[in-house]
């Protein structure tokens, strides 16, 4: 498969604009910011960054909720920044992956102002408008996804407007065919200004239940659940008629050349698949998250992959993920030492890897004290620790006061080790786990077994993740030793015994291992066998 598409190939990394670098020193990231650390990026080896969006937005939930498609946040900066960041970005190696915002705009976007000005408005088909109840209220038990009911009065016009998210941002009617062109040219006019790609926000979301049906209640709901987990969103997400709309955005990517259509949907395994499309026609990826909330366990990571595998329709490409701007950071999850075999699981197993800007130096989740907080989920449904500030802090440039990222206030406050956990101390730091990071990705370049090769899950003892990876005959062990014990783990026979590549400790390469594998508390290998599969 060495003719896999850039894609499959490569490695994508997210960038959270607001805080990945401020160039004016107003405490908020923006693009001129991104574009002056793409050397570093291309220095670290990833293949894409995917920026989160960019967009006009009055910053409800700091821009999902879009005023304009076509247009860039004065806080981010121009078009002319954002064509600049592309012709930059292309001329280091570098991808560019824009987030598209599909379900839903901002209540100050104007087509939702001309659609509530009146029952009689050419744009009041383009969002979801409906009748009280028969004895008054909401049409429907259905719920936002940060908290209260997901319907919101307006008096001036006398009915309901459906919004799955905020008030601030109500859904777009995707069974109207005017709003489905509408989006579909926005999509034709950032890839006509060269992006190579989109990740499409909260796919599962885009159609709902015609006949208005509520949502059953959720066996499994407990007091401290997130509010919206009470009821089974049954008749809100994940409807048959999305993959229609995925499809017709498959369909204009396809018009170029080479781009990637990537979705995101929290789904079981089964309901994922389909997001794949019929005959593929579909999503590249739809956004494989059963990692991010899986136990820290071989056994049942090994199960995942399996699932996973198995489910993937012929010829479908995996992905993984660890960590996004929604979801605790891996090394909060599971500590430092297992961040770094972490790492070698993320960019070892077969498929498509996502890395969260920081990760690879280490970042952490940072308290935010309550009178900081930004996140709108968190301020809605206080006290249940559903807020994703903590993930969101500035990257970690260098040491002093705005350590890097910014001469100002940054918008959300540092990390209280950033002055000694940075890029600046790190990069220079050969142990480091930004020097790991690096290395992986070189290994992984330089290597076609890890980035397209067949994978097959190998016997392991307790607290041992093992496979390999197998391309042109050639067959790489990866040995992850998930616990924080020494394991021992004996190879098959008549392998021939194999050579380490590298090591999370970066301490191995070139170490003879025959009969068995001695791995370390908290180590993970890559091995190149030496002899005939076992």
């Amino acid at each position: 498969m060495l003719d896999a598409r850039w894609w499959q190939r490569g490695i994508v990394y997210q960038i959270y604009p607001r805080s990945f670098m401020d160039s004016n020193g107003d405490g908020i990231g923006d693009l001129r910011g991104i574009r002056s650390r793409l050397p570093y990026l291309a220095w670290l080896g990833v293949d894409a960054i995917w920026i989160s969006p960019i967009y006009t937005s009055p910053m409800a939930d700091f821009g999902y909720d879009v005023s304009d498609y076509r247009g860039i946040d004065p806080r981010f900066g121009t078009l002319d920044d954002f064509d600049a960041l592309v012709r930059d970005a292309h001329g280091l190696g570098l991808k560019i992956i824009l987030d598209f915002v599909p379900n839903h705009t901002s209540d100050q976007h104007p087509w939702f102002l001309e659609s509530r000005a009146s029952r009689e408005s050419a744009k009041r088909g383009w969002y979801i408008w409906r009748d009280p109840a028969p004895g008054g209220g909401p049409p429907t038990n259905w719920l936002s996804e940060f908290g209260g009911p997901a319907w919101e009065w307006d008096a001036a016009t006398g009915q309901y407007y459906y919004h799955a998210y905020l008030k601030e941002q109500p859904d777009l009617d995707w069974r109207n065919p005017e709003v489905r062109d509408a989006m579909l040219s926005v999509m034709r006019f950032w890839l006509d200004r060269g992006v190579d790609g989109f990740r499409v926000d909260t796919i599962h979301h885009l159609i709902k239940d015609s006949e208005l049906r509520d949502n059953p209640p959720n066996p499994r709901f407990r007091p401290g659940m997130p509010p919206h987990r009470e009821l089974l969103r049954l008749y809100t997400t994940d409807r048959p008629e999305v993959h229609e709309a995925v499809a017709a955005m498959r369909r204009v990517l396809d018009d170029y050349d080479d781009r990637v259509l990537i979705g995101e949907a929290y789904l079981p395994f089964d309901r994922l698949m389909a997001y794949y499309g019929q005959d593929l026609s579909g999503m590249h990826l739809p956004f494989n998250f059963h990692l991010i909330g899986a136990p820290w366990d071989a056994r049942a990571i090994a199960e995942i992959v399996r699932e996973y595998e198995a489910a993937l329709p012929e010829g479908a490409w995996p992905n993984w993920v660890l960590g996004n701007h929604d979801k605790p950071r891996i090394k909060s999850r599971v500590g430092a030492a297992q961040a770094r075999v972490a790492a070698m699981l993320l960019l070892t197993l077969r498929g498509t890897p996502t890395l969260y800007y920081g990760d690879e130096i280490g970042m952490c989740d940072v308290p935010i004290a309550p009178g900081e907080v930004q996140d709108p989920f968190e301020k809605n449904v206080p006290g249940l620790g559903v807020g994703r500030d903590p993930e969101r802090t500035p990257m970690q440039w260098g040491g002093g006061a705005g350590c890097g990222f910014t001469t100002g206030r940054p918008w959300l406050p540092l990390a209280p080790d950033a002055d000694r956990n940075n890029v600046e101390a790190l990069r220079g730091d050969p142990g480091s786990i930004l020097s790991l990071y690096r290395a992986l990705i070189a290994l992984r370049r330089a290597e076609p077994a890890l980035a397209v090769g067949a994978y097959a899950p190998l016997a392991a003892g307790e607290g041992v993740l093992a496979y390999a990876r197998e391309h042109a005959g050639r067959r790489l062990l990866v040995l992850l030793n998930l616990s924080s014990h020494p394991r021992r783990l004996a190879l098959a026979a008549g392998a021939g015994g194999a050579r380490v590549l590298l090591s999370t400790g970066l301490d191995r390469a070139g170490e003879r291992v025959d009969e068995a594998a001695e791995l370390r508390p908290d180590e993970g290998l890559i091995a190149e066998a030496q002899g005939a599969p076992g």
